[in-house]
């Protein structure tokens, strides 16, 4: 059998309400829930704490705009220092930095280098120091410095009793016609050097720093 629906009043057809009167009135009055809507106001406050709008906290330590043009002012001044500043050591300077300011005298090795170069991006040199290479009587370091290139040394070679000998062979690259030296650590601290002038008919293809 079918079952006869409720009638609707034409109250709650114009108005959309729903068939519970008490939660109609509740809906209608407040905007509450049907389930709250008997609560006290202190319940209410503690099944449903109230929420603090959102606030975007000042940072103690931000820029504002006057710190940030200052900033990039400072920074345009460090990119417009002088070359000068960046500009590599001298020739004595970069040996005395391996040496410790201790001298290097001439003699007791032999720094070998074409005089005239063709091509200054190959250029083939060979060190020997006079050495018996053992444990009391040997070479711990052989460096090569040169005079004009961007960067002041060239390379440093570790050795020691087990190398056998005290020679080491190379290729470099040299920009210009210039000094070349070899400054050769022995096992007792001392230093040896030997240097040689070159000269390039093709220069190197490298930056200069100056």
């Amino acid at each position: 059998m079918r079952r006869n629906k409720p009638e609707e009043t034409a109250a709650s057809r114009r108005s959309g309400e729903c068939r519970n009167p008490s939660a109609s009135a509740s809906f209608t009055r407040g905007g509450r829930i049907p389930a709250f809507a008997g609560m006290t106001a202190a319940l209410r406050g503690r099944l449903l704490p109230a929420v603090a709008p959102a606030t975007v906290p000042t940072k103690p330590g931000a820029y504002g705009r006057r710190d940030f043009l200052v900033a990039a002012a400072a920074g345009l001044v460090v990119l417009a220092l002088p070359a000068r500043a960046a500009a590599r050591p001298s020739l004595d300077e970069a040996i005395r930095g391996f040496t410790g300011g201790a001298e290097a005298p001439g003699g007791g090795m032999r720094l070998e280098i074409p005089p005239l170069v063709e091509n200054g991006n190959a250029v083939g040199v060979t060190v020997t120091v006079d050495s018996a290479m053992n444990a009391d009587d040997h070479v711990r370091r052989i460096a090569l410095f040169n005079e004009k290139n961007p960067q002041a040394d060239i390379a440093v070679f570790h050795l020691g009793p087990r190398a056998g000998r005290a020679r080491i062979a190379t290729r470099i690259r040299l920009a210009t016609a210039q000094t070349v030296v070899a400054v050769a650590e022995m096992s007792d601290g001392s230093f040896r050097s030997s240097e040689t002038n070159v000269i390039v008919t093709l220069a190197a293809c490298i930056e200069d720093l100056s």
